[in-house]
């Protein structure tokens, strides 16, 4: 699966607690605030947001956009510390 990640985060703190996050879970920095991986398991994923849930405030936005994902594209985001999730079917 292929995921890429855009964030915009308020403070210096989180950012630092969110783009070490990413490099953990593997993702490479391919723009200032944007990361991408290839190889994130689903499972992965889902401990992936929810560190990033714990590393974030209300203010700070991430937006996840995951294909293929049962055949469609996934954008889940992160905006006033609540998670949602658009799918586009392909």
């Amino acid at each position: 699966m292929f995921v890429s990640i855009a964030c915009d985060i308020g403070s210096e703190d989180n950012k630092k607690a969110v783009f070490d996050l990413l490099k953990q879970y593997g993702f490479r920095q391919v723009m200032k605030e944007v990361f991408e991986s290839t190889k994130i398991k689903e499972n992965s994923l889902l401990r992936l947001k929810r560190d990033i849930d714990k590393a974030t405030d209300f203010y700070d936005k991430i937006r996840f956009y995951q294909y293929p994902m049962e055949e469609t594209l996934s954008i889940t985001f992160l905006t006033e510390k609540k998670w949602r999730k658009t799918i586009v079917k392909l």
